[in-house]
């Protein structure tokens, strides 16, 4: 069996990697989903520990607690797609199990909303409710060729499988996924919040280019604002998980400004910026929310006719002009 374990908030990076080592004492097979969540297969550690997967669960949320102070929530079930869905269906710091038998996967897919699938965001979730599509038991009733035509070929079959409960994928272990960073420090402390916006705009251009450049895309951006004060220099850290997997500039761009706007920093010191690209997953794989409109298509195809321009000339052949000036 296969636990999600969501430890709630995004946790400071020494905090989440004594988590990490907390949760390899119960099983050597866990994977790292920062900042705020693992996966964990204890299939091999029941027999040991004496205990079924719910008892693992149970042992592991009291360490957690005494050691940390965390309420942790626990997902189990046969694969991870339904260990996640476990986990959040339900009021966080419980141990919710979905077992390892047809009829009850069945009965727990059934009447849960489309959005709560992987990879359904808003705009696909209106898509499928315009046919009528708004629970994974519809989903899964569908014929698939109405899918693929609703959705596209491969999309389709991936939505189709996921509301049926069947996710063929293993739990990896390893050390957190590498992240991709980019940082701006100011000549001098910065006042004005339309020049750091500026500065956060120069930064998500560069993570954005990169992440294209090795073809990746990332689930999770963190902003971490560094100031100053008259104890000395402080930082702040948050982090936001993307509604999908990107490497679109301006959704990088929104999510960094809404970031910063949520620190209500106003006249604060601000030393230095950084962004930090996590939870990377190769993009050949990732799946995009379906917009029905010209918009964004024109924006990617821009975004990559820019890119080509930065491979060929520089990384400063193409900028935004609010960036100007910046390195």
């Amino acid at each position: 069996m296969i636990l999600y374990l969501h430890f709630g908030e995004p946790q400071p990076e020494p905090v989440y990697r004594r988590l990490l080592d907390m949760v390899g004492e119960f099983t050597p097979v866990a994977q790292a989903l920062p900042p705020d969540a693992a996966l964990a297969d204890v299939s091999g550690s029941t027999r040991y520990f004496d205990r079924d997967a719910a008892g693992l669960a149970g042992l592991i949320r009291m360490r957690a607690a005494a050691l940390h102070g965390l309420d942790v929530t626990v997902g189990i079930g046969p694969n991870p797609l339904l260990a996640r869905l476990a986990a959040h269906r339900g009021e966080p710091g419980a141990v919710r199990t979905v077992p390892d038998d047809p009829e009850a996967v069945t009965r727990f897919l059934a009447g849960l909303p489309a959005s709560a699938l992987p990879g359904v965001g808003p705009a696909t979730a209106r898509t499928l409710a315009s046919y009528g599509l708004r629970t994974a038991d519809r989903i899964a009733a569908t014929p698939l060729l109405t899918l693929q035509r609703i959705l596209g070929a491969a999309s389709g079959r991936e939505l189709r499988d996921r509301a049926a409960g069947i996710d063929p994928s293993r739990v990896t272990a390893g050390a957190p996924p590498r992240t991709v960073e980019a940082e701006h420090r100011f000549a001098q402390d910065e006042f004005d919040a339309v020049r750091r916006e500026a500065a956060l705009t120069h930064l998500t251009e560069q993570l954005g280019a990169r992440l294209r450049d090795e073809r990746q895309t990332c689930r999770v951006l963190a902003l971490t604002v560094q100031y100053a004060d008259r104890t000395g220099q402080a930082s702040i850290t948050r982090s936001r998980t993307l509604p999908e997997a990107t490497a679109h500039t301006p959704q990088l761009r929104a999510t960094a400004h809404a970031l910063h706007g949520a620190l209500g920093l106003q006249r604060a010191r601000v030393r230095s910026l950084a962004l930090r690209a996590g939870d990377l997953g190769d993009a050949a794989s990732t799946s995009r929310q379906l917009t029905f409109g010209p918009d964004d298509d024109r924006a990617r195809r821009i975004e990559a006719a820019a890119d080509r321009a930065r491979a060929r000339f520089g990384a400063g052949a193409v900028r935004p002009a609010s960036t100007a000036g910046m390195r």
